[in-house]
């Protein structure tokens, strides 16, 4: 029988969520729906159908506490930490390492921690699926969604011929990737009924990515199996630690998934959302009748959608704005328009140097 093992990535900083997420405290430890943190939603989900002695979670090791404290029931040998954060393609590379050295036969279910999953009856439907055939295709699958809107944030997919069809739908060679076009394309791609946006969920055989990683990513490859000399789990943390911080940053998108021929898609008609930016978590609540989405002491007058997250004690008001983000918490307040949410990581790095100045200098 396959070995089935899902890997939770959980080391981003969420930068896009800030001021509520922070380098301390990024979103995937914090809760943003009120149904607990995104990366205890992620587990919980995925745990109805893999055991959690087989649910890996993949961090950045100033958060291996955090993550730990919020998952007590996931063994303490399945966490791996990332020195430093070098992007999906070597996350996703250690994963499979670490997963082909228990068993090489292991199918690999690739989660990142902060997505919004509406169905999860079909979203894990869909994942046994795709792990059955990765199995037997030898092939990486990816769920493709059909796309709502011309989002730029995203990046997508183009669907080909049929694979094969099962019972529980049908599976799509792909085309090609292609990352977060300009918003004219972006309309062209969800009109075109060709494209579907990328999930970022990956289901492979380790030894498959491997493979993949080997002949696309030579580099990252070589790293890896710096890595894979490790005789056991100690000498493999130790080597993790002296060789993840000189591995290509990149993503398994751009590295991988953009050149690799053997990758398959599957329909993900579950309710899926990308919790990536501000406006994502106005789609996931109710408004009032102007659409306007609130929270703590919020306040708004002639306002048409309107996201008021108001974590301090204060009042927070608002009065005749249009498709505004307000978020205001004791380290910083934040106001932009929904159109420029994706863009908030741009200030981050600001608003920390201005935090700097501001504080007093030890005596």
């Amino acid at each position: 029988m396959t070995r089935v093992a899902a890997v939770i990535m959980a080391g981003g900083r969420g930068e896009r969520f800030w001021p509520a997420s922070t380098s301390s405290r990024p979103k995937q430890f914090i809760d943003l729906t009120g149904d607990g943190t995104l990366i205890q939603q992620t587990v919980a989900r995925i745990s109805r159908i893999v055991p959690l002695r087989q649910i890996y979670v993949i961090t950045g090791a100033q958060y291996l506490d955090m993550a730990r404290a919020q998952l007590p029931r996931i063994p303490t040998q399945n966490f791996l930490v990332e020195p430093v954060g070098r992007d999906t393609a070597p996350c996703m590379g250690l994963a499979a390492l670490f997963l082909e050295r228990l068993d090489p036969d292991t199918v690999m279910v690739a989660l990142p921690a902060d997505h919004h999953i509406a169905d999860e009856d079909r979203f894990c439907d869909l994942i046994l699926q795709a792990t059955e055939a990765a199995a037997e295709l030898d092939h990486v699958i990816t769920f493709g969604i059909l796309p709502e809107r011309p989002e730029t944030g995203y990046g997508y997919i183009e669907m080909g011929d049929v694979t094969q069809r099962t019972t529980g739908g049908t599976i799509y060679h792909v085309r090609r990737f292609v990352e977060k076009p300009d918003r004219e394309t972006a309309a062209a791609y969800a009109a075109s009924g060709r494209f579907w946006w990328n999930s970022g969920i990956f289901v492979t055989q380790a030894a498959t990515l491997r493979r993949e990683i080997a002949q696309h990513l030579p580099e990252l490859h070589a790293g890896l199996e710096q890595i894979n000399a490790a005789g056991n789990r100690a000498e493999f943390d130790a080597l993790v630690a002296l060789t993840f911080p000189s591995l290509p940053k990149i993503s398994i998108d751009y590295g991988v998934m953009e050149r690799a021929e053997r990758v398959l898609m599957i329909p993900g008609d579950f309710g899926w959302d990308d919790l990536g930016t501000w406006t994502a978590i106005a789609r996931l609540r109710s408004g009032d009748d102007n659409g306007n989405c609130l929270s703590g002491n919020a306040l708004v007058e002639d306002c048409e959608g309107v996201l008021v997250e108001a974590h301090g004690e204060r009042i927070i008001a608002a009065l005749g704005l249009r498709d505004v983000v307000i978020v205001d918490t004791d380290e910083a307040l934040l106001v932009c328009t929904k159109e420029q949410a994706q863009h908030v990581r741009r200030l981050v790095e600001r608003a920390r140097t201005a935090a700097a100045l501001l504080t007093p200098a030890q005596p």
